[in-house]
């Protein structure tokens, strides 16, 4: 998706010494609890097929706007790996909008409201969507906060959020689901002087892709990904501290992805074995059958180039995947 090498690329140096991001609890599923599409905190949802008003052909965000980098910035992302690229949705850029603004009222990083909060537009994801004025059926959420002691622009801004989405284990699914349209929210407040930037994403429920199944990213000559990260909730298993680059594997809503083997190799010959994460095996039961989860457990280098090779199966049947992918000098 990275069409212009530096694009993308937002140095060390350029968000300064003091840095935080946090990425809420939901791994792209966060409707409340549950990550399985079709399901509701609230009443029984109406199928995906039902018409949706508000997605526009051309995204309507203004020109300067964090919530357009970050649209544009993921289905770079998206459309380089062959996962569809991402509709402007109104009505759930007013459900996104209401979320990251609770958000900054009441000084939270979280996929759910709690009702009384100021600002308070629903519990969840979808239920937030629905007051919006979405038709009630699956809508699942990112949502995440970020510091630093610098001052940085909105397109900064919003890159840095969906870079550090894809650098969570959990948060990846906004790059990797098979969703067709989206809504952004993005409120930045002041602390200590220095802009404190909280930003959601909603998404409608999967649909099905074409391409050859499963698909993966990062993916053959992505660039400019997070070489660690750090600040998930929940914390991805088998870490204690900062990790790496993840790889997210995703098939079609009906498919079931596992992964038996994962390795990266970076530019020297060092191999890292990778932690697999799938449904079965999440113990924070945030990842759908469809998609399955590679990351090593500490970070990698910086502007360093790593192959990586991934063994599994898809509803049963074997499958391989081999690509080499580039961090960028930027932290998730």
């Amino acid at each position: 998706m990275k069409t212009n090498a530096n694009s993308l690329n937002i140095t060390r140096a350029t968000l300064s010494i003091a840095l935080t991001t946090l990425l809420a609890a939901c791994g792209g599923g966060g409707d409340g609890g549950s990550s399985t599409p079709g399901t509701s905190t609230g009443s029984t949802p109406t199928t995906p097929s039902q018409t949706v008003t508000g997605t526009v052909a051309t995204p309507q965000y203004g020109a300067t706007s964090a919530q357009l980098a970050a649209f544009n910035t993921l289905n770079q992302y998206r459309t380089q790996c062959g996962f569809p690229a991402l509709q402007e949705n109104t009505v759930l850029d007013q459900a996104a909008q209401a979320h990251a603004t609770y958000m900054s009222t009441n000084g939270v990083v979280a996929d759910s409201e709690t009702k009384g909060n100021p600002g308070f537009t629903g519990v969840s994801y979808q239920d937030r969507a629905v007051a919006a004025g979405f038709p009630n059926q699956y809508v699942g959420g990112v949502s995440g906060g970020y510091y630093s002691n610098a001052s940085l622009t909105d397109a900064q801004y919003g890159q840095q959020h969906v870079i550090g989405w894809l650098s969570g284990v959990y948060h990846i699914a906004a790059g990797v689901w098979p969703s067709s349209i989206v809504g952004i929210g993005v409120s930045k407040t002041l602390f200590n002087g220095y802009p404190d930037v909280r930003a959601s994403m909603s998404f409608d429920a999967p649909k099905t892709m074409s391409g050859n199944m499963p698909l993966t990213f990062p993916c053959q000559g992505t660039t400019g990904v997070a070489y660690s990260s750090n600040g998930e909730t929940p914390t991805p298993p088998n870490t204690t501290g900062a990790w790496g680059t993840p790889v997210a594997v995703a098939g079609n809503p009906s498919d079931t992805i596992v992964l038996t083997s994962g390795t990266m190799t970076d530019n020297a010959s060092h191999t890292i074995t990778l932690q697999l994460l799938n449904s079965a095996t999440d113990p924070n039961k945030l990842l759908p059958a469809f998609e399955a989860v590679a990351y090593p457990t500490a970070p990698l280098q910086p502007n360093t180039p790593y192959t990586v090779n991934l063994s599994g199966t898809m509803n049963g049947t074997p499958f391989t995947r081999s690509f080499v992918f580039t961090t960028g000098n930027v932290v998730g």
